[in-house]
């Protein structure tokens, strides 16, 4: 296994699945805001989610679609929901990136469903601005520098 640092010159990759305009500029500011990542793609719902990772449509090219270190997929979205995603992804040549649920929902049947379908962390979005900049800081970290994973 290789381990994924933050080195100079290596851009890492987050894909953040995000419908909620406002919490996907939380996440992106939090991240900017510590330099956890280099590149941030945002995308609104499901089917731009799995667009963008088979490389469909408007996210055909690889330059401007990256393969992603790691993706934060929120549950509840429209088109496809979340989990579907996550389902399709991880019975995909692509299972190995991992994934992380970043959701405000607690409910015990969508963690277990989460599991299920092979996430690699399920994380509940925390209240109020500076919980939410520690949390995605922390997050960053782990999955970015920290964790060891194979190449995908």
């Amino acid at each position: 296994m290789k381990k994924r640092t933050v080195v100079a010159g290596e851009p890492l990759v987050i894909l953040l699945v995000e419908d909620n305009q406002d919490h996907a500029e939380m996440v992106m500011h939090s991240f900017k805001k510590h330099r956890v990542a280099n590149r941030i793609y945002h995308v609104g719902d499901g089917e731009e989610a799995l667009d963008y990772l088979y490389r469909r449509g408007a996210y055909s090219d690889p330059a401007s679609s990256p393969t992603p270190t790691v993706v934060l997929l929120d549950l509840r979205l429209p088109r496809i929901d979340g989990l579907e995603v996550l389902k399709e992804l991880k019975s995909s040549s692509l299972k190995k990136i991992p994934v992380v649920i970043l959701t405000t929902s607690e409910r015990e049947i969508d963690v277990a469903r989460a599991y299920d379908f092979h996430a690699n962390s399920y994380v509940v979005k925390p209240l109020g601005f500076e919980n939410f900049s520690s949390l995605m800081n922390d997050l960053g970290f782990y999955w970015l520098a920290w964790n060891h994973h194979p190449e995908i």
